[in-house]
């Protein structure tokens, strides 16, 4: 089956034609980076905006470069949450004017599930059951799948997403947006042990996450060194350099903490990294080293997709369409979008 997947839930328009589940015949991204980067974050209204610009275009270049008619489709695959609702809006309307056009069936894709079908474009062969981390600007959970479309939520952040945390440290900081590009490269060069940071403790002994005690230390280690921030196209200060290495160790660490409690309590046969920041050099070596470095007995696989497929995009959307196209989990077309949307 040949699945058209289109996703607007942020500040990305992309558009997608993936075949079989898992062969990509297209995937084309508009990003928006360059619209925000001056106001340190996505601004919602001008987020819809340009999704308004660009979403036709997107479309028309995934048939070009696929070199597929729209006729040639089996079904339309969208998100319809968790985002911000006006850029959901924009997708999923322009999906539903396609599928009533066309005659073709139109399935609803959670944005966290097609996160984690993103590891599986590359890695069929992923065993269940998984742990998945799904980490980005604004996602930070840990959901366990015991088979395939099932899912149980075993921790999720109280505060701050792990990549929101990145993107604040470097606006504070004058780096740029977004953050955690800029950090991972940066850290390279720096003391990861220079600056400490306190690992948060979840009072009730859950395995939620917690970042927003790092911006509040990182603020403070600011000020008490004195560092300031790099001017524009200026030097990056040794300071800077070490702070940076030393919040990225611990957003890291913090990640990796509460998924060895999870996998010791559930015992996954595989873990999935997925989402914008399963980017970070650091936390890819980290788990790679952490759960397959060790003895046969307690080896788990770490799978992670390739870039272009970690940050948001529609070849991922489309993928876990696949399988609700084939089993005819359809939708009619007053489906609706909802921006706080949950996969369980």
């Amino acid at each position: 089956m040949l699945v058209l997947g289109i996703e607007s839930s942020c500040d990305e328009t992309a558009a997608a034609l993936v075949e079989g589940g898992n062969n990509v015949l297209s995937n084309v991204v508009a990003s928006q980076i360059e619209a925000h980067s001056s106001f340190g974050g996505v601004v919602p209204e001008l987020a819809s905006r340009e999704h308004l610009r660009n979403i036709g275009y997107v479309v028309r270049r995934a048939f070009d470069q696929a070199n597929r008619r729209y006729e040639d489709i089996g079904g339309i695959a969208v998100t319809n949450g968790p985002g911000l609702i006006g850029s959901l809006l924009v997708g999923l309307s322009f999906a539903k004017a396609m599928a009533f056009a066309l005659k073709k069936p139109l399935v609803p894709v959670n944005h966290v599930e097609g996160h984690i079908y993103s590891a599986f474009l590359e890695h069929p062969e992923i065993a269940h059951p998984y742990l998945a981390l799904i980490v980005s600007g604004g996602h930070t959970s840990l959901i366990y799948s015991p088979a395939p479309g099932t899912y149980q939520s075993v921790s999720r952040t109280r505060d701050d997403a792990a990549g929101e945390a990145l993107d604040k440290l470097a606006k504070f900081l004058g780096l740029g947006y977004p953050g955690g590009p800029v950090i991972d490269r940066l850290a390279a060069s720096g003391d990861a042990r220079r600056f400490a940071f306190s690992i948060p403790k979840i009072s009730d002994g859950g395995l939620d996450f917690s970042f927003s005690g790092f911006k509040t230390a990182a603020l403070r280690h600011i000020q008490q060194s004195g560092i300031k921030p790099r001017r524009p196209k200026g030097r990056v200060s040794q300071d800077i350099l070490d702070l940076v290495a030393s919040y990225q160790q611990a957003i890291v660490d913090t990640l990796l903490a509460q998924t060895q409690k999870a996998v010791k309590r559930l015992g996954p046969r595989s873990i999935l990294l997925v989402g914008g920041v399963a980017c970070n050099s650091l936390l890819r070596s980290t788990f790679k080293s952490a759960f397959e470095h060790t003895s046969r007995e307690s080896r788990i696989d770490v799978y992670y997709p390739r870039p272009e497929f970690t940050t948001d995009n529609a070849a991922m959307i489309a993928a876990a369409g696949t399988p609700k196209l084939a089993t005819s989990m359809t939708a009619d077309l007053d489906l609706n979008a909802f921006a706080d949307l949950r996969l369980c």
